[in-house]
C-alpha cells in the first residue's frame, strides 16, 4: 500500500491543478493525465468500494489485492499507452419495491471502477473551480440536506414567489455523448483522458450473454457517470443561467440543483413564465427534453398572516412541489409564523414502510437478536436522511409502521399463532426500536409573521 508521503504527493497536486484552473478559467488544458502515476492509482484503488458486486470479468476487490502492486502498474501502463479497452457494464435488475418491477442497475469491473476514479480525481479538481454554488449533487464536501438548505433559506428570503419544478426525462440515458466531448474539449484537451472518457461511453452493456451499444448516455454505474453529467449541465443550464437569463430577470432568484434535479424560484410571475416558456428549447438545444407532466410551474407565495392555513391547498394558493425526497409546503410554526415546511414526499414515505414489511416478511427466520440489529440500522439510516425539523409526524409513521411489521412477521414464524401485542411489549423491552430523531435542523428564526 502507499505510504503517507505518497498521499500528501497527491493531494498536492490536486491543488495545483486547481490553483490552474481557478487562475486561468478560460485557458483549455492540455497536460493533466502526467499527474497520474502509481501513487495517484493508489489513492484511487483507496476510494473506490471493495464490498461491490463483481464486473463481467468476475474479479473481486479482495482478488484484485492480492497482487495490487502489478496490477496498478500494468493498469497504468495500458492507461498512458492507449491499449486499455473499457469492458462492458454488467447490467442486472433489483426490485424496485413490491411487485415484479424492476429497476436496471450498471456493474463495472473493479479495475474499470479504480481507473474512472483515477481520471475523476483530475477532472474533478479542473470542474470544482468551474462550478456554481447553486450545484450540491455528486460534489466533494457537499450534500443534500446542503441544497435542502439553500433551498429553504431561498424560498424563505423571497417569501415563496413562483416555482418551477423541472423534470428532465431519463437524463443519464439521453444525454448526448458529441455534445459531451464537445463541452469537455472546450476545457481539457489532453488526450489520454479524452480518449478514455471516449472508450468507457463507448463500451456498451452486456446484459443475458448479450452485448449491446447504447448510443446515447452515460457509463450506467460508472464512477465517472456523476461527474460527467455535471459538466454536461454546467454548461447546458448552469453557466447559461448565470451569464445570459439572470441579469434580465426583473426580480430576485433561487436555484438549486442536485445532479439532475432541477428547481427554480422566481420572486416575479412573469420571470418564472418566460423561463418556463424557454427551458424546453434550452434543453432541447442538448439533446434533452423535460417531462412535460412532471415540469410544472407552481404558486408557492407566502400566504398573508390572517390567512389560517387549512384550505389554502383547496384555493389553490400557495401550492406544494417535491425535491429530493421532501415536499416542500407552507405552515404554521410553533409560534404561529408562516414558514416553508419540509416533509417525506408520499411516494417515499411509502416506500420506505413497504421495504421495511418487505424486508420483515423475507427474513422473519432469522434470530430476533440479527433481525433487531438490521431494524435498528434502517431506522437509523432513515432518520439520518429525512430527520428534518417538522418532519416527526413523517417519522413517527415510520416507526409505528417498522414496529407494526416486525410483530406481524415475527407472529408468523413456523406457523405459529399470532403473537400478542402484549407479547411484542415485553420483546421490546430487551430489544428495542430506535424513536424517531430530528437530526438536521433547518428551519431557523428567519421565519416571518
Amino acid at each position: 500500500m502507499t505510504n503517507t508521503s505518497g498521499l500528501e504527493g497527491v493531494s498536492t497536486k490536486r491543488r495545483r491543478i486547481a490553483e490552474l484552473a481557478r487562475k486561468a478559467p478560460e485557458m483549455v488544458l492540455t497536460t493533466l493525465a502526467y499527474h497520474i502515476d502509481m501513487d495517484w492509482l493508489y489513492e484511487a484503488y483507496r476510494l473506490t468500494r471493495k464490498d461491490g458486486a463483481t464486473g463481467v470479468d468476475g474479479q473481486s476487490a479482495n482478488e484484485y489485492a492480492e497482487n495490487l502492486e502489478e496490477n496498478l502498474r500494468s493498469l497504468l501502463e495500458r492507461a498512458k499507452s492507449g491499449t486499455y479497452r473499457a469492458p462492458p457494464v454488467r447490467r442486472v435488475h433489483i426490485p424496485k419495491g413490491r411487485g415484479s418491477e424492476t429497476r436496471p442497475l450498471g456493474i463495472p469491473t473493479f479495475e474499470d471502477k479504480v481507473l474512472q476514479r483515477a481520471v475523476t480525481m483530475v477532472l474533478e479538481s479542473v470542474y470544482e473551480e468551474d462550478f456554481y454554488d447553486f450545484s450540491f449533487g455528486f460534489r466533494p464536501e457537499r450534500s443534500a440536506h446542503q441544497a435542502l438548505k439553500h433551498l429553504w433559506d431561498g424560498a424563505m428570503s423571497i417569501d415563496g414567489g413562483w416555482v418551477i419544478d423541472v423534470d428532465i426525462r431519463r437524463f443519464f440515458d439521453t444525454l448526448d455523448r458529441k455534445c459531451l466531448r464537445e463541452i469537455l474539449g472546450e476545457r481539457v484537451r489532453d488526450g489520454v483522458l479524452l480518449r478514455l472518457v471516449g472508450k468507457w461511453l463507448n463500451a456498451g452493456v452486456q446484459e443475458d450473454g448479450s452485448l449491446t451499444q447504447p448510443k446515447t448516455g452515460t457509463p450506467q454505474g460508472g464512477v465517472i457517470s456523476p461527474l460527467l453529467a455535471n459538466i454536461y449541465l454546467h454548461t447546458v443550464f448552469d453557466r447559461w443561467y448565470i451569464e445570459d437569463v439572470a441579469p434580465l430577470l426583473k426580480g430576485r432568484a433561487v436555484v438549486v440543483r442536485y445532479a439532475d434535479d432541477l428547481v427554480l424560484i422566481f420572486e416575479e410571475e412573469e420571470d418564472a413564465r418566460r423561463m418556463m416558456r424557454t427551458l424546453p428549447k434550452r434543453f432541447k438545444r442538448f439533446g434533452l427534453a423535460l417531462h412535460p407532466e412532471k415540469t410544472r410551474l407552481v404558486p408557492f407565495r407566502r400566504p398573508l398572516h390572517r390567512d389560517r392555513g387549512k384550505d389554502l391547498r383547496k384555493r389553490g394558493e400557495p401550492g406544494s412541489f417535491d425535491f429530493l425526497g421532501f415536499t416542500h409546503y407552507w405552515g404554521r410554526s410553533r409560534r404561529g409564523y408562516w414558514v416553508v415546511k419540509q416533509k417525506t414526499a408520499k411516494a417515499r414515505l411509502a416506500r420506505a414502510i413497504s421495504s421495511t414489511d418487505d424486508w420483515c416478511q423475507r427474513h422473519r427466520h432469522r434470530s430476533i437478536a440479527e433481525q433487531h440489529r438490521v431494524l435498528e440500522q434502517r431506522l437509523r439510516g432513515h432518520y439520518a436522511y429525512f430527520g428534518l425539523t417538522g418532519n416527526s409526524r413523517s417519522l413517527q409513521k415510520v416507526f409505528q409502521a417498522a414496529r407494526c411489521s416486525w410483530r406481524k412477521w415475527l407472529g408468523r414464524r413456523s406457523g405459529k399463532a399470532k403473537r400478542s401485542w402484549e407479547w411484542f411489549m415485553n420483546l421490546l423491552v430487551y430489544y428495542p426500536l430506535p424513536p424517531p430523531r430530528v437530526v438536521h435542523s433547518v428551519i431557523r428564526s428567519a421565519a416571518k409573521p
